[in-house]
């Protein structure tokens, strides 16, 4: 198994399955540059989002999804938390993350100016693939430390053990791969 198909409302998409660690593969979802993807997308997730007065999502791959999701809600803007911290950002709100796909450590920070634009707002997290959730629960934390509600979570994919969980919003479910002693990827259940 070199790849897998994913079907995301009418779309299709035949995703490079990876291997990340001995044990264990992805399919990499790599939505910067598809904007037939994110086009289709974005109405799915913004039906499902109720009284939000802000998006926050991480840069980068989120990016998109934010934006065009935003545009659905007739937002005029969006929140990014960026992965350092800018010699422009005053007073900035930090926290520390470790994603499956960097397998590394790495901080989201939002600007004091950011950080203010979403105080006592009701705000919706957005990603493209909650997996882990770890980025998910630091964005919640930064927008917490803003003095923001995190209203709701959501993303176009599930990854494994985050399609169980019952308070985000996805549209598909993308499952994680065994890689077994031989090389072999199976899909795992």
């Amino acid at each position: 198994m070199n790849t897998y198909k994913l079907k995301i409302g009418k779309l299709e998409r035949e995703l490079p399955i990876i291997k990340i660690k001995d044990d264990l593969a992805i399919a990499s979802f790599v939505i910067l540059g598809d904007t037939e993807l994110i086009t289709s997308a974005a109405p799915l997730i913004a039906q499902g989002l109720r009284d939000i007065e802000v998006i926050v999502t991480a840069e980068a791959k989120g990016i998109p999804i934010a934006y065009e999701v935003s545009k659905q809600l007739g937002m005029k803007n969006y929140v990014v938390a960026r992965k350092s911290i800018k010699p422009y950002m005053k007073d900035p709100i930090v926290e520390e993350v470790f994603s499956i796909t960097t397998q590394k450590k790495q901080v989201l920070c939002l600007d004091k100016k950011d950080g203010d634009s979403i105080k006592g707002k009701r705000v919706a997290i957005i990603d493209d693939v909650i997996s882990t959730g770890e980025s998910l629960k630091t964005i919640e934390s930064l927008v917490k430390k803003a003095e923001g509600i995190v209203a709701a979570k959501a993303a176009i994919l599930a990854e494994g053990d985050a399609a169980k969980r019952k308070d985000i919003i996805y549209i598909e479910k993308l499952p994680l791969f065994k890689v077994d002693k031989d090389g072999n990827i199976n899909i795992l259940e």
